[in-house]
């Protein structure tokens, strides 16, 4: 069959329609265009839209014409609501995600503004359809594909797929090469960057895949019949006197738990998790120190505060969080990085000292998994009382899964937790609520993720910027900015409350506070961001910057000036509580140890108290003329690689209870 010029017309359309997407999609959000993704995106776009063409011409005039505008409709849904969600959420969109796109749809009046922030290239997006729409009826040509044609377009969308697959897995130059965010790791933005926005679709799809295979085939740690029952107890194995004394002073100097990873290497036969077992035998554990056990059988308030940020803390608009900054630990270089799945991913990371998973729910995967070292199941073991509480509604992103499983009694809005139903609730309602619950349950243990510090960030959108209003109306800043301020002032007002209500009860001395946002504030302009600081803010670290409050009353302050992350929560709240735990298995490490700290982010940046690495850009600077050796890059970004790839498999494997049965 001869293809008629308006045949050529055709098969083209999908491979040009699905790149122009891809180019407003560039230009708009990454505001590049030929960068080295650009052929890469070009390439692997041909192949599928051949392929949207095959189908649309495979049946009668009509249904391929039905097809066509599908398609279109179908790839205008998919590039508009991820131009929106990254202009809201400052990431993309995961499949995974689309289980809690119902609860999202609550905020259709940021999904309103994003838009009209952003009309004019999201006008872009929707002109093809808007095009089609017009002249619908001209599309009654659209001619069935006979098997010659159908075979020879097969055959340059295979050789097409074939070569850009084989460029890709052969650019294995750099920390971040199309190898392996192709193949090894899925990091949402970078792929989209790098291989275009459908590529990436495909390549989460596939992520999504093999995470349900290893979830289904998730080993339990029963081995050709023998059960490891690891942790306090030892195996059978016999050890020689001098091992024993060996393990005793160790026991006494780091924070290790008796796991016979010798024994298990030896038995072994899953080839990954025998790889598992090589690497955590191997991980620098970090030691006890003077601050071991300092809180020991003291009362732990944790907190996940919403949106919170270190310009929130102010003597005169937040004096409470402003106190217990200055008198607590003070620690001057905390980051809380952007994950960039779930906004989830941040308080996943600080209640169990794990990196989130790329492409899935990581907190809602793990209310599958047994989680030993969150703070609810390790207070729990040793006798405390265990509460957790959020004012949003509680089965929001799968807290009533997860929470329970981290050792909680948990409540929410909708789940025995009465606050009033505004937007957002009132964390001072919430503290005032839940105090009575437990405050005489001693010891306690109680867990916060407030919602006050919730963007919307107007007086308008946000009742608790209209509630606290007053309070800043003087401030010399945007509406916004001040919006913003004033929700969290309700966040202040919580903990006055708190501090009031265990001062008369008479335990403000044996319970420690600790409260760290779960990511900055991104309901906010980077413009906006940038007049709080009072300075253009940097984005690749400086946008992270955060704030780690860690007080309790009549406690000695105490500067901490090493850099460190929301992930050495876990590891450090363990140390300072005294219980046993094994600093091996979590991704960071307890900050008042003596190991080098180790700042981590999505795009596997890194800061140590030697260096930055900026991965984006490959450069690397070493602060205050440190002296590190020629290969200390290569070396940190193999350890920021393994820590990722691990984190993920604990997940997958369920390793925790592999290990400790």
């Amino acid at each position: 069959m001869n293809v008629t010029k308006k045949g050529i017309y055709y098969i083209l359309f999908f491979p040009i329609l699905i790149i122009y997407f891809e180019i407003v999609i560039k230009i708009t959000l990454f505001n590049s265009l030929f960068n080295e993704g650009f052929l890469n995106m070009v390439l692997f776009s041909i192949p599928i839209g051949l392929l949207m063409y095959l189908l649309s011409t495979t049946f009668n005039e009509r249904e391929n014409k039905i097809c066509f505008i599908l398609f279109t409709v179908l790839l205008t849904i998919i590039y508009g609501s991820q131009f929106v969600y990254y202009n809201i959420f400052s990431t993309f969109l995961s499949m995974y995600s689309f289980i809690g796109t119902s609860q999202a749809m609550q905020f259709w009046k940021e999904i309103v503004r994003a838009i009209m922030k952003e009309v004019i290239p999201f006008l872009f997006l929707l002109l093809p359809l808007i095009l089609i729409t017009i002249f619908h009826k001209k599309l009654n040509q659209i001619f069935k594909t006979d098997k010659k044609l159908k075979l020879k377009i097969i055959g340059v969308g295979v050789i097409i797929q074939i070569v850009i697959f084989c460029i890709v897995q052969n650019s294995n130059d750099g920390d971040l090469s199309p190898h392996y965010l192709y193949s090894d790791s899925f990091i949402i933005d970078m792929s989209v960057e790098r291989f275009g926005l459908l590529t990436t679709e495909r390549l989460d799809c596939k992520n999504i895949i093999n995470s349900f295979i290893e979830k289904n085939n998730e080993y339990y740690g029963v081995n050709n019949g023998d059960v490891y029952a690891l942790g306090n107890v030892t195996t059978s194995s016999a050890i020689a006197d001098e091992d024993i004394k060996q393990e005793l002073e160790q026991e006494i100097k780091y924070n290790v738990m008796n796991i016979d990873f010798d024994t298990l290497l030896k038995n072994e036969k899953d080839e990954e998790m025998k790889d598992m077992n090589e690497y955590f035998s191997k991980v620098e554990p970090t030691n006890k120190n003077e601050y071991t056990g300092k809180f020991k059988g003291k009362n732990l308030i944790l907190i996940t505060a919403e949106g919170f940020s270190p310009y929130v803390v102010n003597k005169n608009l937040t004096p409470t969080l402003y106190k217990m900054y200055k008198e607590g630990f003070k620690f001057t270089d905390f980051y809380t990085p952007l994950w960039g799945v779930s906004t989830s991913d941040g308080e996943y990371v600080a209640c169990t000292g794990l990196l989130p998973k790329a492409g899935i729910w990581s907190f809602y995967r793990s209310s599958e998994n047994y989680m030993p070292f969150c703070m609810g199941n390790q207070m729990k073991a040793i006798g405390y009382q265990t509460f957790a509480y959020h004012d949003h509604y509680y089965d929001y992103y799968k807290r009533n899964l997860s929470h329970p499983n981290m050792g909680y009694t948990y409540k929410g809005l909708g789940n025995g937790l009465d606050v009033r139903e505004t937007w957002p609730e009132s964390d001072l309602e919430m503290i005032d609520l839940t105090a009575p619950e437990y405050i005489n349950e001693r010891p306690f243990h109680t867990y916060y993720m407030t919602v006050s510090g919730h963007l919307r960030y107007t007086f308008e959108g946000n009742y608790m910027s209209y509630k606290n209003k007053d309070a800043v109306g003087e401030l010399n800043y945007s509406d916004n900015v001040k919006a913003y301020l004033a929700c969290n002032i309700e966040l202040d007002k919580a903990m006055e409350s708190l501090i009031k209500k265990l001062e008369e009860a008479g335990i403000a001395e044996d319970t420690l506070i600790a409260i760290s946002p779960d990511h900055y504030p991104y309901g906010l302009e980077l413009p906006e961001i940038s007049e709080l600081a009072g300075h253009d803010v940097e984005e690749n670290f400086e946008l992270y910057k955060s704030i780690f409050i860690l007080w309790s009353k009549g406690m000695e302050p105490v500067t901490i000036e090493k850099p460190c992350s929301s992930l050495d929560i876990i590891p450090t709240l363990s140390n300072l509580m005294g219980i046993e735990y094994d600093s091996r298995l979590l991704m960071g490490r307890d900050i008042m140890s003596n190991t080098e700290p180790l700042v981590m982010f999505s795009n596997r940046s890194w800061i140590t108290d030697k260096a930055t690495y900026n991965s984006t850009t490959e450069e690397l600077k070493i602060k205050n003329n440190s002296s590190v050796d020629a290969d200390y890059e290569e070396k940190l970004s193999k350890i920021v690689k393994d820590k990722f790839k691990y984190s993920a498999l604990i997940l997958d494997k369920n390793y925790y209870a592999y290990l400790f049965n």
